[in-house]
């Protein structure tokens, strides 16, 4: 009975049927590439063509040749709220190593915190091996909200994980806690000499930058600059250029208002504090970031994606040195609650759809 459902999981991905989606320079080809997956988080695309894609419920599937398998050695979880097996990244050596990353919600006590994790997938890609924590975030908040959890992997080797104030607001600007930050660890967990808060007094040492609330997309551009969007309150989410030691001023500074409609902090700029490089009101909860540098689509080369939770669609967006602005919104089925975007090998876009429960892939 399993292998019949096996199979027939496996002949309706193959046999799914290519899509269109009107884009403002054609039509691009949509194709579901997985499907019945259980609250899907994130997807990271295999040298070998296969997928890599976290539930948040805490498996990790493997997709290859239209067939969809559990991955054992997966971290415990806590899937509460908005935590549980989050996003995966594939080491830059990935085809020599096997070395990946995973970030997850990592029980603390009564409550939870951001963690990192790195682990070996096996030859036989059936079990991750030698798992083991890089960071975990300083104890700061029981409950199940804005973990941010991206995990990107700069240039020089070193990993950029984004954290959430856990719905605290204050916190964000609390540099003995970890929480509204983006911190910045060697491959093996240890703190970069060169972090700017490094013999700090009261300092988290692994901080780069502080001041965000709820950073879910986070890429790296052709030159090796972080960006990262982030859910604002009422009206607010942003889009920004991750700069060492800045401060981007959540929740003294915000576009947006509180869900009462109060106003939030001092309005939208102060000294010190960080603007956005773009920002969207009302609110479209991004979550998944990717600047585009594949040959595929040569008209989008250098252009930003962010996929958008509340209102189903791909945001992309024109960069033009620290400025952003929105210039196509991609929309139509197959975007319901776009969770993460990536640029595949042959630079296809790969996206998921939480809404879905699906991973596409967008090609010409």
């Amino acid at each position: 009975m399993k292998n019949a459902l096996a199979l027939a999981l496996a002949l309706t991905l193959l046999a799914a049927p290519a899509l269109a989606l009107d884009a403002e320079r054609g039509a691009v080809t949509v194709t579901a590439v997985a499907t019945g997956l259980d609250e899907p988080w994130a997807v990271a695309p295999m040298p070998d063509g296969g997928l890599l894609v976290t539930e948040r419920d805490g498996a990790l599937q493997l997709i290859r040749d239209g067939r969809k398998n559990k991955v054992a050695g997966t971290p415990r979880v806590v899937a509460r709220g908005q935590g549980g097996l989050l996003d995966i990244t594939l080491a830059r050596d990935f085809a020599r190593t096997r070395t990946l990353f995973l970030t997850y919600s990592k029980r603390q006590g009564s409550g939870a915190g951001t963690a990192l994790a790195a682990a070996e997938l096996s030859a036989d890609s059936r079990r991750l091996v030698n798992l083991r924590d890089l960071f975990e975030s300083a104890p700061g908040g029981s409950g199940g909200r804005h973990f941010g959890s991206r995990v990107v992997e700069a240039r020089d080797g070193t990993l950029f994980v984004t954290i959430g104030d856990r719905g605290d607001r204050p916190s964000a600007q609390d540099r003995s806690l970890h929480n509204g930050s983006i911190v910045r660890v060697n491959r093996d967990g240890t703190v970069p000499g060169d972090n700017p808060f490094v013999g700090v007094e009261g300092a988290q040492p692994e901080i780069w930058s502080y001041g965000h609330r709820n950073p879910q997309g986070a890429g790296l551009d052709a030159r090796g600059t972080l960006w990262t969007a982030e859910h604002g309150a009422k009206g607010g989410d942003e889009v920004n250029r991750i700069q060492k030691g800045a401060n981007f001023g959540w929740p003294v500074i915000s576009y947006g208002v509180h869900y009462s409609g109060a106003k939030i902090g001092q309005g939208t700029s102060a000294p010190g504090m960080e603007q956005p490089a773009h920002y969207w009101d009302p609110s479209i909860a991004p979550s998944g970031l990717m600047v585009y540098q594949g040959n595929m689509f040569p008209e989008w080369k250098g252009d930003m994606f962010v996929g958008s939770l509340k209102f189903s669609y791909i945001s992309r967006l024109d960069v033009s040195g620290n400025r952003v602005r929105e210039v196509e919104q991609l929309e139509s089925d197959e975007t319901l609650r776009v969770r993460d975007i990536v640029e595949d090998t042959d630079g296809s876009i790969l996206f998921v759809s939480v809404g879905n429960g699906t991973v596409y892939r967008m090609s010409r």
